[in-house]
């Protein structure tokens, strides 16, 4: 067997993983714009997404290409609309200490029926929304005064009061709708080639073949007179508008395009003043340029608009039937994805359409985040919180307020309630109810949210990795395509559903550790109390163990591999880019202690230390440094690694209430932030490097701030506020954060939430019941229980009642929740796996070896895991008319028909297919399946039935554009998608598969 000395890939993405760079969404020019006399127009700076410095550069396999998402979807943020209208919440009136009145909303409800009851609250202040999830516990009620400290609100003029009256439900959805329209409307300008003013542009009567063919693109043509849906300020009923448009509906999202050719069009008015009220108005506007050169190339400046702020410039190029896209931001838009591809040419038009208007829903969103928009929502949200108190103040004497200050919230009627109090809540819900459908029937709901969700992979989705994990999992690290997990049972060997190999028994309890293949190196701290220890260990000698199938290791066997001086050490870090020295930090109470190893000049190569007789234990090869003592323990400690090789290294470490950055050379403190809160819950501060340039991303509590670390100069450091730093809440309180560019991916009990490291926007919400994370360093590995229901139904849905899916609860009704473990139950868990390369878009070129094997693992093309497992097909092995077939049943699943296309009765589970009763059929009894999100090399199912690769892709795309898999690994060592612990559903038939 050979040994496992050699770097790993997975290991190589896990040092780079927290590097990025803004380069990838524009930078910011000064855009000038002449007429063709050459006499200057109108200058203004504006950020430029090109995609490449290259205009004339052409599509080329293997370019960058990053997945695309839409940015805080009204799906994961109309949480009013979604959790609250309609069921029974209450709802809060109150003062702060500055006087300014405020409302609260608190509901108690099941986590899209995952039986993971928790409390969702909503706070409206003039400032804006803030919303949180709280855990739920059966024993301990919530208070109104818990709920608001944990928003950080502890002092008030007025304490909160409940509002009784059913009608202010509707004044709260006023509240909700002012964070934007859920239906956007676009300009569409039609340039003629040459031509340099707006006026040239919008006098163009017609447009070109290319140009109706672009229209045909985007949407559908529709007949103003008597439309009945999302009319984007358009005539409806007098032709006044015009006679057609061009209208399309996209996740949710209906999405009405003013077309300047299809505007009214007047020979005497040159300036087309008709045209330029509706075009010039829209946030975002297309400017369709014909002509295959670029020159004179499209300023924004030549559109005269103060209320435009991006421009989408499109050119199509005949030769290759392709699109090429170019975007203009002005500059105060904050980053909004996704970045433009390398080169930004599409030779796949439906994959053109989908970048193109997630691109355009991002940016209007992103705009309303300007100042000027911004001002404005403020000003709009004070009036109506002001207008809300001074009418609900008066009434505190008619029964309309609750005088019970800080009442408990129930999650449902006390026993004792009585008839009237029923009454109430009866109409409560009728009349939120009645709301909600008004709303969805006048166009102005989020429609997205009835279906909630999409039907597509995602870089995300976790696959299983060990179907049966029995233990209770402390820490682990990846190694080669096994896992070293530290359990109760003591440090095992894990690879896929193999047995479990014991590496070190129960008395040695690891509680962190680091596997570095590229030093040979396995470094642990075993936590003991005062004894507490550092250890270290050759990777090629835990190896030849596990090959000569010794007895697990104890403690006393690992003697010689002490690091002297880290007796106590409770905390230790070690730097994520090792290619010039490895460093450690140990933490001893208030000290901390520094420590170097250096790399052998020959990577991977034995240097004269390793053949020496003591080669055995590394000790001897790790040097102490220095000593530095800080004020208080650490909680949190990470390492930044400075721009060069001289001292200019830092220790950011968390304590009390503040961050604080430490010189490594000299020892000296800088105050990075203090926590504004009574409560502080330090959970991580993660190093990231901008072009090269260290930054912090500091998470506690709900918060997440990034703060970017200047160097030393002269001698000195300075932490210099930057533009790019940014602020953003987590809807839930993290355990664990872990940064894999582009994404943030943040872990709690019941739930992954899953951001953008460039702006904090919100592209996903799991919910994944009991979800522990395991290991983040390379790949994501976690564990999570299977979900009751499935326990109870044998691993089938077939024969499933309404019953064991609970809903929010309605009217009184409370919602049931999973009942606790019996004496001697152990609750059935899984191990999942998320590739790091699915996440930050790098391919692996060769698989990984396992330490258990002495040859790359080939998972088999079947395997049985989950609910309802699939063969693992490529999708383009299937023939056309079982694409169609599969196409044609995940559209009837969808839309809640059954085969004989009937409406299936709500309650009703989808049908399987035959391979998947096959696969269950063998299995016989039932395994894991709700999950939180992991992938790995193996298939799994989800409490929820995701389509196979060929359902979700017929076309046989099954990995986003960043993922950059190789098609021919799908049989052999890549991830294939199986069920997924996700809920993915469509959220509109536009996400439905049709092949024609």
């Amino acid at each position: 067997m050979k040994h496992f000395c050699s770097s790993s890939i997975s290991e190589d993405l896990g040092c780079r993983r927290g590097d990025f760079s803004r380069k990838h969404y524009g930078s910011v020019e000064l855009l000038i714009s002449s007429d063709a006399d050459g006499a200057i127009q109108r200058a203004g700076r504006f950020r430029v997404e090109n995609g490449s410095s290259d205009e004339n550069a052409t599509a080329l396999p293997g370019t960058w290409r990053t997945a695309v998402h839409l940015e805080n979807p009204e799906y994961h943020t109309r949480w009013y609309f979604k959790y609250f209208l309609g069921q029974v919440h209450q709802n809060y009136i109150g003062n702060d200490a500055e006087k300014s009145p405020f409302l609260l909303s608190v509901t108690l409800s099941d986590q899209n029926s995952q039986r993971v009851p928790q409390y969702r609250a909503i706070l409206w202040r003039k400032t804006g929304t803030q919303k949180i999830c709280l855990p739920y516990s059966p024993t301990k009620t919530l208070s109104v005064k818990s709920i608001l400290s944990a928003m950080n609100l502890d002092k008030f003029e007025k304490g909160p009061r409940e509002i009784f009256h059913p009608e202010i439900q509707k004044d709260l959805l006023v509240l909700e709708e002012q964070e934007g329209s859920v239906n956007f409307k676009f300009g569409v300008l039609f340039a003629k080639d040459g031509q340099l003013t707006d006026d040239e542009m919008f006098s163009n009567e017609v447009g070109s073949d290319t140009f109706q063919k672009f229209l045909h693109l985007l949407g559908d043509t529709v007949t103003l007179k008597g439309w009945t849906g999302y009319r984007g300020g358009l005539d409806t009923k007098n032709d006044t508008t015009g006679i057609h448009s061009v209208y399309t509906l996209y996740q949710g999202h209906e999405i009405m395009f003013h077309v300047s050719t299809m505007l009214p069009y007047s020979k005497e008015n040159k300036q087309q003043v008709e045209r330029k009220r509706h075009i010039g108005n829209d946030i975002v506007t297309i400017v369709f340029q014909e002509g295959e050169e670029p020159c004179p190339a499209f300023k924004p400046s030549m559109i005269r608009s103060h209320f435009t702020h991006i421009f989408a410039l499109v050119r199509y190029d005949p030769h290759n039937d392709s699109y090429r896209l170019k975007i203009f931001s002005e500059e105060s838009v904050p980053l909004f994805g996704p970045p433009l591809p390398s080169p930004p040419v599409f030779t796949d038009h439906q994959e053109f359409r989908d970048f193109l208007l997630v691109k355009l829903i991002n940016g209007e969103k992103a705009t309303l985040e300007t100042p000027t928009f911004a001002q404005k929502r403020r000003r709009t949200l004070d009036m109506l919180i002001r207008s809300l108190h001074q009418d609900l103040m008066p009434d505190l004497h008619k029964n309309m307020l609750n005088r019970r200050s800080f009442s408990d919230v129930l999650p449902e009627s006390p026993k004792s309630a009585r008839k009237k109090e029923e009454a109430r809540q009866a109409e409560f819900v009728r009349i939120g109810q009645a709301l909600k459908l008004k709303s969805i029937v006048r166009v102005d709901a989020p429609s997205g949210l009835v279906a909630s969700g999409i039907c597509k992979k995602e870089p995300w989705e976790p696959q299983c990795f060990c179907s049966d994990f029995p233990h209770e999992a402390v820490c682990a690290d990846s190694w080669g395509q096994a896992l070293l997990v530290s359990t109760d049972a003591g440090v095992l060997l894990v690879d896929g559903d193999l047995p479990a190999v014991p590496v070190f028994d129960r008395t040695l309890p690891v509680k962190q550790m680091h596997v570095l293949e590229a030093l040979d190196l396995l470094i642990l701290r075993a936590d003991r109390g005062k004894d507490a220890r550092l250890f270290v260990f050759r990777l090629s000698a835990v190896q030849r163990g596990i090959e000569g199938k010794q007895a697990a290791w104890s403690r006393c066997d690992c003697r010689e591999n002490k690091l002297e001086k880290t007796k106590g050490c409770h905390l230790y870090a070690i730097n994520t880019h090792h290619s010039r020295e490895l460093r450690v930090v140990v933490a001893i109470r208030n000290k901390l202690l520094l420590i170097t190893r250096k790399h052998n000049k020959l990577r991977g190569v034995p240097g004269p230390s390793l053949l020496s007789p003591l080669s055995e234990s590394p000790v001897e090869e790790f040097q102490y440094i220095r000593e530095i003592c800080l004020t208080d323990s650490p909680v949190v400690m990470t390492l930044v690694d400075g721009p060069t090789e001289e001292s200019d290294n830092l220790i950011c470490v968390a304590y009390r209430h503040q961050f604080d950055v430490v010189n490594e050379s000299t020892g000296e403190a800088f105050r990075l932030h203090h926590v504004e809160a009574s409560r502080v819950h330090f959970v991580a501060a993660i190093d990231v490097y901008e072009d090269g340039e260290a930054g912090l991303l500091l998470c506690y509590n709900y918060s997440c701030i990034y703060k970017k670390v200047c160097p030393f100069n002269g001698g000195s450091f300075f932490i210099q506020p930057s533009a790019s730093d940014f602020q953003f809440c987590w809807n839930q309180a993290p355990y664990a954060v872990v940064c894999a560019f582009p994404y943030l991916l943040a872990f709690t009990p019941d739930s992954m939430e899953i951001r953008l490291v460039v702006n904090g926007n919100l592209v996903h919400t799991a919910v994944v019941p009991q979800l522990q994370l395991v290991a983040s360093r390379s790949d994501i590995y976690f564990t999570a229980a299977a979900a009751e229901s499935e326990v109870l139904s044998g691993g089938s849905s077939k024969g499933a009642s309404a019953h064991t899916s609970p809903q929010t609860p309605p009217g009184g009704e409370a919602p049931v929740f999973p009942s606790s473990l019996g004496e001697g139950e152990i609750q059935s868990k899984t191990l999942y796996k998320i590739p790091l390369r699915n996440l930050v878009g790098r391919s692996i070129e060769r698989p990984l070896k396992s330490p258990l094997v002495p040859k790359a693992i080939t998972p088999p093309t079947s395997i049985s895991v989950g609910i309802a497992a699939i063969p693992v097909t490529h999708s383009l092995s299937l023939s056309r008319m079982e694409i169609k077939e599969i196409a044609s049943r995940t559209r009837r699943e969808l839309l809640g028909l059954s085969d004989d296309g009937s409406p299936r009765p709500e309650a009703a589970p989808k049908p399987k297919s035959k391979a998947r009763k096959q696969s269950e059929d063998s299995r016989g009894a039932s395994t894991p399946g709700m999950v939180r999100s992991a992938s790995s090399d193996r298939i799994t199912s989800g409490s929820l039935e995701s389509p196979s690769p060929a359902e979700a892709n017929p076309e046989g795309q099954c990995a986003p554009p960043g993922s950059d898999q190789d098609p021919g690994e799908d049989g052999g060592g890549s991830p294939v998608r199986g069920s997924s612990p996700f809920p993915l559903t469509a959220s509109s038939d536009e996400d439905i598969i049709d092949l024609k």
